[in-house]
């Protein structure tokens, strides 16, 4: 038998995260410099690492109030929900050199939504060929870089894009 480490998993399995408002985006936002996976912050949205990722790079942009549906979102942060989707397909350009993007929200579970109540972007590189045999056949994902590695590359490169 073949076996994969994936020890970020555990905190997942054993639902061993702590204290929870029941929203997870609301949790890491509150967590402020402590929360790990987010890599940029704005002033009504942040950026932050998908814990279960399709792919390396894969980030979010979640606005930091608590909002459902898009109509729902003020003018404001629906324009910075935008420049950041914007701003992080650029950073993500820099740091991977993806072949393409996947973006989209996922508003309902009907959808798709694993967080139904906070809307959130997705913005996935894409690589020719990044799907192989163990996803197809083995039901599992390979992800060549650590969370914690992929924050410590983007991180600066956000930072550097929004003091241009």
């Amino acid at each position: 038998m073949e076996r994969l480490w994936t020890p970020w998993r555990l905190a997942y399995v054993t639902e061993a995260s702590g204290p929870s408002s029941g929203c997870v985006f609301c949790d890491a936002h509150g967590r402020g410099d402590a929360e790990p996976l987010i890599v940029h912050r704005a002033k009504r949205c942040f950026v932050i690492l998908n814990k279960f990722p399709y792919n390396s790079g894969h980030l979010m942009v979640v606005p930091h109030r608590h909002v459902g549906r898009l109509a729902a979102l003020e003018r404001e942060e629906g324009e910075e929900l935008i420049a950041l989707t914007r701003l992080t397909e650029m950073v993500l350009e820099e740091a991977y050199q993806p072949h393409g993007f996947n973006m989209g929200l996922n508003l309902g579970k009907p959808a798709g939504a694993g967080v139904q109540d906070h809307v959130h972007m997705h913005i996935v590189p894409r690589w020719n060929g990044d799907v192989n045999f163990m996803t197809v056949v083995g039901d599992t994902r390979v992800l060549p870089e650590a969370l914690e590695a992929s924050a410590a590359r983007l991180r600066p490169l956000f930072a550097r894009a929004t003091r241009a």
